[in-house]
């Protein structure tokens, strides 16, 4: 049993590997020689592919559940004491694991694909095939070869370690690396899709058209890993704030953003036939971008709390992420008579034009993070002199970009295609601009007087009017039903209507919090007592706890206001075994109305040095990032024959990623 569970995990990578290859050298000759290869020869290289990274990931688990310390990934990675859900969520706790995960969601998504092309006739999807078998070989590749979990210790311990901390302290663990591997890993779909076409020397949209889903389910399930990753980082790391421009999250921000502008932009491609060579641009790019931000998480060329130790991983994902961008732009030079539009807008008056802003706006804010985040590495690797890029760059710089996005969002759905007209954009931006005027002057007069919190509720309420106006001027009839149908009946419009009002509210929220946060560090004495935020805060006992893996030593801190308890913050340290530095957890009270932060600094038994906070409406801001998700997968469900659709009434509408 000690032996047979990694090598059945070995072995199902393995065969994993062979069926990536065959898969790949299939897909690629069935493009060339349809009536060379059968169906159900790729069929059986994808089963491989997903049965052997089923096999693995289940060996994994199991050599975790069962305590076997003669895997090396489960000498590192666990420890007898760990809890059961965190036992289970080590899989994909450090580099060799999250490489088998990595390899599962591929071999799903490449399953998923299999099932949509119907022969060997269907050159597009064979040769797409042929591509998702090259990566996949790739990433089974490095976990036999590089990052390899299931080597047999000769000495194995009798126990282990344990996971870092951070990574079995918080629920969140189970959900925001794999959602943010669904994200990533579901790019390589578009990507698949498009060097196919190229291959092919075909242009046109029906690579778009198959490729819709995926990359709504890659960009939506990559949008709901940021935001989890933001509440974790808020809810874990003590520190007060939920987003720190950290390398890695910005190594996640990027693709999500170019991945937004490639929505957009295909939108444009298929319902005017303009931008094509734009869209294989972004779909390389998006795709390359998700392979630079695995190699920046997983190697220690950046200091940051997601980076894993130093392996030849990242070598091997770094020479990988340059053969993609080279490859994917030389062909695209190669076709570029074939892929380049026939087509330009009429004018930048015109939706698409301010799509195309829209697109423009989103790549310079992609390109200021990844200069921002690289620019240390670049500047270190040519003098050995190590710089850094700090939050003042990517504030000054994202605050403008995201200003204009704003706009742009605000203005696109309402504007018509071809060339505006001045009397009809007046007409359909008469009532928003009114609202929006009467929201930034009920902030005034509430006393706001930030110019940023002025201007994001303002343009925020405008945007939100502009939908509730669109809703109501195209549903068949204004009765709740009226509305619903038309709702379900244009998903995909109105799944980018959700996605916008979403993407205003955190907008609004981050202007709020920011501006308006209230910010202290006190030292209290056993009983002594402060006033914050309107409140009176006093420091009255510690406690320790003995839990199975850890010691956890917390303060209970009492917020009054007047003579009535409104809250006890129990903010605290775990100390871990074999861990020389203790893990501070912060309390929080959240209302809809704001959040109480209380993080320890210092803790003595008579004496407690504590940072407080107080967050204006950042409930809201888990609610915005739900919102921009939810309005993703709402997208989805618009049936084929619908993706060229249009509501009734004013002007046809364009749905989300199709252009329907």
């Amino acid at each position: 049993m000690i032996t047979a569970v990694p090598a059945a995990g070995w072995s199902g990578a393995m065969l994993g590997l062979a069926g990536s290859i065959v898969l790949a050298v299939l897909g690629l000759y069935a493009q060339r020689r349809p009536d060379a290869v059968r169906r159900r020869q790729l069929q059986a290289a994808v089963w491989c592919m997903l049965g052997g990274a089923a096999l693995a990931m289940t060996a994994l688990e199991v050599a975790l559940l069962t305590d076997n310390f003669a895997v090396s990934y489960v000498a590192e990675t666990h420890s007898r004491a760990t809890p059961l859900f965190f036992t289970i969520t080590s899989a994909w706790a450090a580099l060799e694991g999250s490489m088998v995960l990595w390899v599962l969601v591929l071999a799903g998504f490449t399953a998923v694909v299999m099932r949509q092309v119907p022969g060997t006739a269907d050159r597009l999807g064979t040769g797409a095939l042929g591509v998702l078998g090259l990566v996949a070989a790739f990433f089974f590749g490095m976990v036999v070869l590089a990052a390899n979990p299931f080597e047999i210790l000769a000495n194995p311990p009798a126990d282990g370690p344990g996971a870092n901390p951070i990574l079995r302290d918080h629920l969140m663990v189970a959900f925001h690396p794999p959602m943010l591997y669904l994200g990533y890993v579901g790019f390589t779909v578009p990507f698949a899709f498009a060097m196919s076409a190229l291959l092919l020397r075909e242009g046109g949209v029906e690579w778009l058209r198959r490729t819709r889903r995926a990359n709504l389910v890659a960009w939506s399930f990559l949008t709901g890993g940021l935001v989890l990753g933001a509440w974790w980082s808020y809810e874990v790391l003590g520190w007060g704030g939920y987003w720190a421009w950290d390398p890695v999250e910005n190594a996640a921000l990027i693709p999500w953003l170019v991945a937004t502008a490639f929505i957009h932009s295909a939108v444009v491609q298929v319902r005017r036939g303009m931008l094509q060579a734009w869209n294989f641009v972004l779909a390389l790019a998006t795709f390359s971008l998700t392979i630079l931000g695995t190699f920046l998480t997983r190697s220690s060329v950046v200091v940051s709390v997601h980076s894993f130790s130093q392996s030849a991983v990242g070598p091997a994902l770094l020479t990988f992420f340059v053969l993609v961008v080279l490859a994917g732009f030389t062909l695209i030079v190669l076709r570029a008579e074939r892929v380049a539009s026939l087509s330009r807008p009429e004018s930048l008056a015109s939706r698409e034009g301010v799509f195309l802003v829209n697109n423009l706006l989103l790549s310079l804010f992609a390109f200021v993070v990844l200069l921002g985040t690289t620019y240390p590495i670049f500047v270190e690797a040519l003098t050995g002199q190590q710089v850094s890029v700090g939050r003042p760059f990517f504030d000054r710089m994202a605050v403008p970009l995201s200003f204009a996005l704003l706009l742009a969002m605000g203005v696109g759905p309402v504007t018509p295609y071809r060339r505006a007209n001045a009397a009809v954009l007046w007409a359909r931006m008469r009532i928003p601009l009114l609202v929006a005027s009467a929201a930034a002057a009920a902030v005034v007069s509430a006393g706001v007087l930030s110019p940023g919190v002025v201007a994001v509720v303002g343009i925020a309420a405008g945007v939100a009017a502009s939908t509730v106006r669109q809703l109501l001027v195209t549903a068949p009839v204004r009765t709740p039903a009226g509305v619903w149908r038309l709702l379900r009946g244009h998903r995909g419009y109105w799944g980018g209507q959700l996605a916008h009002l979403g993407v205003a509210l955190t907008a609004v929220v981050i202007a709020v919090s920011g501006a308006l946060a209230e910010r202290a560090t006190v030292t209290l004495e056993l009983g002594e007592s402060t006033d914050f935020a309107g409140y009176s805060v006093t420091f009255e006992r510690t406690e320790e706890h003995q839990q199975p893996d850890r010691l956890v030593t917390d303060a209970h801190i009492v917020l009054r206001s007047g003579s009535e308890v409104v809250w006890v913050a129990e903010p605290g340290l775990n100390s871990f075994p074999g861990q020389t530095q203790a893990v501070g957890n912060p309390s929080v009270w959240s209302t809809p109305g704001q959040d109480v932060y209380v993080a320890l600094a210092a803790l003595d038994p008579e004496r407690v040095t504590i940072n407080l906070f107080r967050y204006p409406l950042m409930m809201w801001l888990w609610v915005a990032g739900a919102l921009v998700a939810a309005g993703g997968f709402w997208a989805l469900g618009t049936p084929r024959r619908r993706l060229e659709a249009a509501p009734p009434r004013e002007e046809p509408l364009v749905e989300v990623g199709s252009g329907g």
